[in-house]
């Protein structure tokens, strides 16, 4: 076995010292980290949770001076943890290579960490752990960079709301406010199909949601569907207005909505809530009993909001 496919396969700490460059740094590890956890780009990981286990090495400056045993000068074994609980807690995930790459550059943002190996395997997938591993050194690639994005309009439409005549008026009037504008939708009135099981309910129900999104799209050119959270960003800081496809974000979300698709008008609550937003405008429906943001009323037939 040449040395390369051999330290492929040891711990990352072997791999790291292999490939030291330069002046000497330190290292920390934590071995075997394994956490429960929905991950999964297939069917049948969906609503399944799973082993994964991690191995990490961080390289570290070395300290100047004594550390006094002094847990702030050094960098905590639980900034590691905390790492992985943070990449984990964001969103469902379907690839390892994603969740490694965050668990990176979180890690990497510490300001004693120069240089990290990711190594994380499904142990629930065969009777081999399949996994990835990755090395990231600090400054490599692209740093993200923290931008305020205002707080948008959220617009839930009927579909009443959405025949209307009003609706380009509406758009005009909304896009004064100056603040991204993204509008949701609920299911057409054409009864979906109902095949008697509820994932797979669930996700007829979303996607029926989206159909209806389209129908908005293609009644004025403004408006465009977008399914991520990337793509929304993007449009939020870019002044393009949204129709919300929610199937991504509703079944990729760590905690996900108590409301059903059927309940669209909560289900857009859930979501508006998500961007902090300061209400949610719902044009030609009631209104929830009860909901995660405040919810003000127009009515379909009205020309001025």
């Amino acid at each position: 076995m040449t040395s390369d496919i051999r330290l492929a396969f040891e711990h990352p700490s072997e791999r790291a010292a292999a490939t030291a460059q330069g002046a000497p740094l330190d290292r920390i590890s934590v071995r075997n980290h394994t956490v429960e956890v929905e991950i999964g780009a297939f069917q049948a990981e969906r609503g399944v949770v799973q082993r994964i286990s991690f191995n990490i090495v961080v390289e570290v400056k070395p300290l100047r001076g004594p550390v006094d045993d002094d847990v702030d000068r050094i960098l905590s074994y639980d900034k590691v943890t905390e790492a992985i609980a943070l990449a984990l807690g964001e969103e469902r995930l379907n690839l390892l290579e994603t969740l490694a790459e965050r668990v990176a550059d979180i890690i990497l943002a510490e300001p004693q960490a120069a240089r990290v190996f990711v190594r994380i395997e499904k142990l629930d997938r065969g009777p081999a752990a399949l996994g990835v591993e990755i090395v990231r050194a600090k400054g490599q690639g692209a740093t993200a960079v923290a931008s305020e994005v205002p707080h948008p309009e959220l617009v839930y439409l009927s579909n009443a709301a959405i025949a209307s005549a009003h609706l380009p008026g509406w758009i005009d009037q909304l896009e004064q406010s100056g603040r991204p504008l993204i509008f949701c939708v609920g299911a057409p009135d054409t009864a979906a199909p109902q095949p008697g099981h509820k994932m797979a309910q669930r996700r007829i129900d979303l996607l029926a949601i989206e159909q209806n999104a389209w129908v908005l799209a293609a009644r004025d050119d403004r408006c465009v569907v977008v399914s991520t959270r990337t793509e929304l960003d993007w449009a939020m800081k870019n002044g393009q207005t949204c129709v919300w496809a929610p199937s991504k974000i509703v079944l990729d979300a760590v905690d996900g909505p108590s409301a059903q698709p059927s309940d669209a008008v909560a289900l857009a609550a859930w979501f508006a809530a998500s961007f902090a937003a300061q209400e949610l405008l719902v044009i030609g429906e009631g209104l929830p009993v009860t909901a995660d943001v405040p919810l003000r009323a127009a009515s379909a037939d009205m020309a001025k909001l």
